[in-house]
């Protein structure tokens, strides 16, 4: 690896590599629980003069209703308000770094690792709910399917 003071050398605390993380997707979820995430991206973004995609997945599997069928409209676009909410989160939050804001809808681990690949995203940034055991195999983890199937390096950032 080539520092700025040559080649296999590491930055002195506060220098910064550029180039290392051009790109940096912060996934969010709007809870409380991605404070920690948008935060710690952020710093580094700052950090590494990185471009920020701010990124809220509407999950398409909560607008199935009990009976099989479809949601009412007003519930995506209620959802959809959310997103909006909260990759504004994100923007402000920045504090000069160039935040670019996205809502998209489908599997939000999917649509994370599809958005990473076609934005040639350098680093994931994303939070957890710290889950294990039996609510981690029922529920799924986001985090974790992300983690397996991203395309760079994650970042997963355990909630205060």
């Amino acid at each position: 690896m080539e520092g700025p003071r040559g080649p296999g050398t590491m930055p002195y605390r506060g220098e910064t590599m550029p180039g290392l993380f051009d790109k940096i997707l912060i996934a969010t979820d709007g809870s409380k629980y991605t404070q920690s995430a948008i935060r710690k991206g952020i710093e580094i973004a700052r950090a590494y003069h990185s471009k920020v995609y701010a990124l809220y997945v509407i999950d398409t599997r909560a607008l199935i209703t009990a009976n099989g069928m479809p949601a009412p409209q007003n519930i995506f676009a209620i959802l959809e308000d959310e997103g909006r909410y909260a990759v504004r989160q994100v923007k402000d939050a920045a504090g000069g770094v160039d935040v670019e804001t996205h809502v998209l809808a489908g599997h939000p681990s999917s649509v994370i690792v599809r958005f990473a690949e076609e934005h040639d995203v350098s680093l994931i940034v994303t939070g957890t709910l710290g889950k294990s055991g039996i609510e981690q195999l029922l529920l799924g983890s986001v985090a974790d399917s992300v983690l397996r199937h991203a395309p760079c390096p994650v970042l997963v950032v355990k909630s205060a």
